[in-house]
Formats: structure tokens, C-alpha cells, sequence
């Protein structure tokens, strides 16, 4: 028996060796573009860096398959969602399975949208898939720009920056896609808000470990992995967490540790000259965003060395006192 489970080992293994050969060779037959066609860039090519994986070898999800939360038994209360509502309807994005597809294609009703996430730089970014009026879906590129992820629409191959939210390459270039609001939550805190959800399966079709967090300790380093344009003041580690908020070209960033400095779960500040509502939940470490009318603005939550590297004039919030 020992030696019949030494020979399949053998076998998984040179099984996962071949595997990865496949998986390099596509990568190395595509080029450091991954065969996208990069000859209309509105960025240097030289700086839109291959991230390792072929196109498509990270794999995005469609149509996915939800749960209600009585189902669910894999998201401890503490681990981290992406959590959307449309309509009255609220869905939930476990961060632990974002680390392994990227980007999520759904839809509520009529309403078509695409949950982003970005590990390196720990951003997600919910856009609206409708694009000239068309439903768009998007795969991952396998390429980075300023670490950050570049999302294709397989309608184009158009490569869409996610901090940026416009395309940077292919027929597409210089289109901006619309951020939808999202909160970058724990569990317990969506669930208690919206105990109706629907919630990401982890049948998702592909053979993934979604236990194992495949950048674990990573979000502690002080290391990134890809070299950025712009290199972050080192007043805040590069990992701390930040929600970014742009006004009309204006940029402004809010570190989580200044917010916990602040010591107010609510308070108002202004950016580019209007004025918005700030609700910092310390527990949760999560911030929502409301306009004058109440109604919630899209932001941008990631690492400080990713905010910088694309808003180096960014304004940056300070505590009181």
C-alpha cells in the first residue's frame, strides 16, 4: 500500500510538473504582451509588466453560482467580502475566493456588473459591464500595470486598468468604465446588515484550495512583488490600508490607521471643494461614503504604495490634532 500511495504521489506530481510546462510554454508563446496587442498603449509598454501567469491562466468567473447565507459554512465571521447591493438585493464576494479567479462576471436583474479584485494591491472595484450599451465580460489579462491588475473584455481585447477604471490599449482605448459602490467588509458585519444575501459558491468549476491563502504573510511585508512608477513616502507602511475617493481629476487618500486616530465612527471632510459623509467602522475596518444627498459614493480601498503609485499629487487625510 505505502508503496502503491509513493507511485501515485509520483504521479500527481510529474502530473502538476506537466501542467505548469503547459502553462509556462503559453506564456512564453504569447510574449511579454500575452498576445494582446499593445501598439495603440496609452501607457509605455515597457512599463505594462507580465505578471507570471498566460492570459486566462488566473481564470475569471461567469454566471456564478450563489448561495443564501444559511448554506454557507466555509466564511468565518471575521474573514473579509466584497459585498454589492442592486435593488434591494445583496450579494457577498469571499475575498478568499477572489484571491484565485480576480474578477467576478454577475448579474441582479437587468443590472450587469463585474466584482474586481486585485491581490497585489488589495483593491477591489466593482464596474458596470455595460459598455455602448453593450453587456460586457472580462477575463484576466495575466499583465500589471503599476502592480495593479489589467482586465480584457473578450469582446475587444481591449486591457482595462482597474485603479485607473479606463482602457489603456486595444479598440477601446481611452473609455472610462462606471464604479459601482461596494463595501470591503467582514462577514459578520455584511451578513448582519443584509441576512438575506446571496453568497459566492465555492463550486466555481475550477480545482482550487480556497482554504490556502495564496499570498499569505504578503499584506505584512514590506515588499511588493513589481516595481511601481511612484514610490510611497514611507510616513505609512506600504501595506496600510487606505480607501481612496477622486473628485473631478482630484485625488484624495484616507489612511485607516489616521481614521483610527480620528477616534469618530462619523465625520465629514471635503475633497475638490464638496463636501462628504465619512462612516469608519473600526471593528469591521470598512468606511462608506455618502454624497450631501445620501447617496453612497464609490471609492477605491487598497494598499497605500498601490494608491500613490497612481495618484502621486494625492491629497492625503489627517487626524485631528
Amino acid at each position: 500500500m505505502r508503496m502503491f500511495a509513493s507511485r501515485k504521489s509520483r504521479l500527481v506530481a510529474l502530473c502538476g510538473l506537466l501542467i505548469g510546462l503547459v502553462v509556462y510554454q503559453s506564456a512564453i508563446s504569447a510574449g511579454p504582451s500575452n498576445g494582446f496587442d499593445l501598439s495603440n498603449s496609452s501607457l509605455p509598454v515597457n512599463e505594462i509588466r507580465h505578471g507570471g501567469p498566460p492570459r486566462d491562466g488566473i481564470p475569471a468567473l461567469s454566471a456564478p453560482k450563489m448561495l443564501g447565507a444559511a448554506e454557507v459554512d466555509y466564511i468565518e465571521p471575521q474573514d473579509r467580502i466584497v459585498g454589492i447591493e442592486i435593488g434591494g438585493e445583496a450579494r457577498a464576494y469571499p475575498i478568499d475566493i477572489l484571491n484565485w479567479h480576480e474578477i467576478v462576471n454577475d448579474s441582479i436583474g437587468d443590472s450587469h456588473f463585474a466584482i474586481t479584485y486585485c491581490p497585489l494591491c488589495g483593491t477591489a472595484v466593482a464596474f458596470d459591464a455595460r459598455i455602448a450599451g453593450e453587456v460586457t465580460d472580462f477575463g484576466v489579462s495575466g499583465l500589471l500595470y503599476n502592480s495593479d491588475v489589467l482586465l480584457y473584455d473578450r469582446a475587444t481585447e481591449s486591457l482595462w486598468s482597474q485603479i485607473m477604471t479606463r482602457a489603456i490599449a486595444g479598440p477601446r482605448v481611452g473609455q472610462s468604465l462606471t464604479m459601482l459602490p461596494i463595501s470591503h467588509t467582514t462577514w459578520r458585519d455584511w451578513q448582519a446588515r443584509h441576512p438575506d444575501t446571496r453568497v459566492l459558491s465555492r463550486e466555481t468549476g475550477h480545482s482550487r484550495n480556497y482554504d490556502r491563502n495564496p499570498y499569505a504573510g504578503y499584506e505584512r511585508s514590506r515588499t511588493i512583488y513589481f516595481e511601481v512608477n511612484n514610490e510611497a513616502p514611507d510616513n505609512y507602511h506600504p501595506k496600510e490600508v487606505v480607501v481612496g475617493l477622486s473628485v473631478d481629476g482630484v485625488h484624495k487618500a484616507y489612511p485607516f490607521v489616521e481614521l483610527d486616530r480620528q477616534g469618530k465612527s462619523s465625520f465629514v471632510d471635503r475633497v475638490n471643494g464638496t463636501t462628504f459623509n465619512f462612516d469608519w467602522d473600526s471593528d469591521n475596518r470598512s468606511v462608506r461614503i455618502t454624497d450631501p444627498e445620501g447617496r453612497e459614493v464609490p471609492a477605491i480601498q487598497g494598499f497605500w504604495f498601490a494608491w500613490f503609485a497612481f495618484h502621486p499629487e494625492t491629497e492625503v487625510f489627517k487626524a485631528e490634532g
